[in-house]
Order: structure tokens, then C-alpha cells, then sequence
């Protein structure tokens, strides 16, 4: 049900509102949730309006700022090639217990410029990292700056 309900309000959000649209956009849902139905975990309960508050409020202002924040210093770096660099792979120790957490803090890695999440196995996120520096602050920052809010919208 969760994955027919996401899957028709992507839909709607972006096709425009008509009766048509609307049949297509049912059986395209139908189609995707008996697809999909055995890997989703978004479950729709009666928390969800303030995980996905907490998700808009929290997350997503963090997530803006330090993806700005590691555009300019990789944006830096191609300018200026003097600048150090000494690139990596990190190990990361996650808290997070779902696999939608899981991926999505690794996604979030990933999206955030000068990282890329190579891997996921179990409680371990592997990290290639553009400046590695103190893989033990790395770990922290992480920590501090996702973890606990992907907890709350997702756990």
C-alpha cells in the first residue's frame, strides 16, 4: 500500500491533473507496488506526518547547507590546485538500524560532493573521500550531522 500511495503521488506531482492522467497514473502504481512491494520499508503510519515534518524542518536545511558547503570546497580545489589533496577511503560505523536508513545516509554521502559511497555491509558504510584527513572526525561528522535526524525519519 505504502508503495502505491508514493508511487501515485510522485505521479501526480509530476504530470499535470487530469482524469487521464490520473487512470495511468493508478495502474502505473499498481504496476510498481506489486513490482517493488518486498523492498520498500516506508511504512504509513500515524507518525508519518512528523517524520516527514521532522524530515523537511531537520534534514533537509542540514543536507542543503553542507552540500553547498562541499560544492565550494570541490569547486575550490579544481580552481586551485595547489590546495592539499589526499583523497581516501573511509570507514564509517553507522547506529542506524534499517536498511532504508542505511541507504539513504549512504545516498546522502554520495549526493554531498567530494564523496561517494562505494559500499554497505551491515553496520559499515565505505567511503571514498576526496580530502581524508582524521577518519575518526569524518566518522563524528557524519554521525552528528545525519545520522540522528535520518533516525528520526526513518526508525
Amino acid at each position: 500500500m505504502g508503495v502505491f500511495v508514493t508511487s501515485l503521488l510522485v505521479w501526480l506531482m509530476l504530470t499535470r491533473f487530469s482524469y487521464s492522467e490520473l487512470v495511468v497514473g493508478i495502474i502505473v502504481s499498481l504496476i510498481a507496488s506489486m513490482t517493488f512491494r518486498k523492498f520498500h520499508e516506508i511504512k504509513f503510519d500515524r507518525k508519518l506526518p512528523m517524520r516527514v515534518l521532522y524530515y523537511l524542518v531537520f534534514f533537509l536545511p542540514v543536507f542543503v547547507v553542507e552540500m553547498i558547503k562541499a560544492n565550494i570546497d570541490v569547486a575550490l580545489r579544481v580552481l586551485n590546485p595547489r590546495l592539499p589533496l589526499k583523497p581516501g577511503f573511509v570507514k564509517i560505523k553507522t547506529k542506524l538500524k534499517g536498511e532504508a536508513s542505511r541507504l539513504f545516509l549512504a545516498n546522502s554521502i554520495t549526493l554531498t560532493p567530494g564523496t561517494l559511497s562505494v559500499d554497505v555491509k551491515k553496520d559499515t558504510i565505505y567511503v571514498h573521500w576526496i580530502d581524508v584527513k582524521d577518519t575518526q572526525r569524518k566518522e563524528k561528522y557524519i554521525s552528528q550531522r545525519f545520522e540522528k535526524s535520518i533516525k528520526e525519519v526513518f526508525e
